[in-house]
């Protein structure tokens, strides 16, 4: 951890205004939950100085448009706060740097496997024949790259990664632990009353500078790849069913699964526990709303919310209309009574009957 510093220190560190006296000292960088009196923490907004209310800490880095007659306490203030905040936590608890190790005595390298300039191959990984490691590739602890994968220079594999044959990933990407590139898609079928597998006799195509979480899921195209396109960001736990075509720059948040032959466009964003049915098409800089679940093709950019998931301004409509059926119900039932009273005394009065109400 590095010494404790100023407040003066660390806004030359960020390229910040300070808020009060440039001597406060300050030990570490945390959240405002997590603070204590030697730390400073994050405001990300005007909106969330009430945080501090509670907060222990001794100073804060703030938005350059927030007001001095409102901070409560010293403060750097910032043009992009997260960035600022991120370089002052680095700061006290700086990540160690990897050194390049070279390959561990227990990995176990094909002899037709080739490897690159400042390859880096953790214990008890395993890469094999005919593999291509680009310059700069990571690979960690009991890792597996099968026969024929090809990795682009710089990607970072994490441990316990499995990549399947043939499985090609291109540069910059990073693979957090537990991920399974190219295992068998999901495909059977009935053969005298039994589930047949059908062979996938595809692959997997990773783009450049994507990011897969931990225990993600890919599985290798029937015949042809499936694909991930540049820049792409998947959180931890989704699954992508065989076939699959994902565009570039999507965004995947946890626990979606997307079954197979499904196609997305550029930068479309689905969040948590999204689940999208086979054979469908989802458009550029769609949004799909969490636990929805997308039955038909979606639109361009169009928003969807709700299982089956509908267009946002739809469901707002349901919604709405869902949220007024109680005080419809207690209308309706006080209908009723007064219809049953009037008929009573038309009954009374001889007079005709009135049409049956419901």
């Amino acid at each position: 951890m590095a010494a404790p510093t100023t407040l003066k220190d660390l806004a030359a560190l960020v390229g910040g205004e300070v808020i009060g006296d440039p001597a406060t000292r300050i030990d570490n960088a945390w959240p405002p939950q997590d603070c204590d009196a030697r730390s400073i923490t994050l405001i990300d907004s005007a909106e969330s100085l009430p945080k501090l209310a509670d907060c222990l800490a001794a100073a804060a880095v703030t938005p350059a448009d927030v007001e001095e007659d409102k901070l409560d306490r010293p403060a750097i203030r910032v043009a992009d706060v997260h960035a600022a905040f991120t370089a002052i936590v680095m700061h006290y608890r700086p990540r160690r740097e990897r050194a390049t190790t070279g390959v561990h005595p227990t990995a176990i390298i094909a002899k037709s496997a080739r490897l690159g300039e400042a390859v880096s191959i953790g214990p008890g990984a395993v890469v094999g024949e005919d593999a291509v490691l680009g310059d700069g590739v990571v690979i960690g602890a009991n890792s597996v790259v099968s026969d024929d994968c090809r990795i682009g220079r710089a990607s970072h594999l994490g441990s316990r990664v499995t990549l399947n044959e043939a499985t090609t990933l291109g540069e910059r990407c990073r693979l957090h632990s537990g991920v399974v590139l190219g295992a068998d898609g999901f495909g059977y079928r009935q053969v005298d009353g039994r589930h047949v597998p059908v062979p996938q006799l595809g692959t997997v195509e990773i783009g450049d500078d994507v990011e897969i979480g931990a225990n993600t899921t890919i599985d290798r195209g029937v015949y042809g790849p499936t694909k991930i396109g540049d820049g792409t960001k998947i959180d931890n736990l989704v699954q992508i069913g065989h076939n699959c075509r994902i565009g570039r720059h999507n965004l995947l948040c946890s626990q979606v699964g997307i079954a197979g032959s499904t196609t997305t466009g550029d930068y479309v964003v689905m969040a948590g526990q999204v689940g999208v049915r086979d054979h469908i098409s989802i458009g550029k800089g769609a949004i799909i709303s969490a636990q929805a679940g997308v039955t038909n093709h979606v639109r361009p950019g169009e928003v969807m919310l709700g299982a089956p998931a509908t267009p946002l301004r739809e469901q707002k409509l349901k919604l709405a209309a869902i949220a007024k059926l109680p005080q419809l119900r207690k209308e309706f039932r006080e209908l009723r009574k007064e219809i049953a009273e009037l008929q009573r005394r038309l009954d009374e009065g001889g007079s005709h009957r009135l049409p049956h109400a419901a």
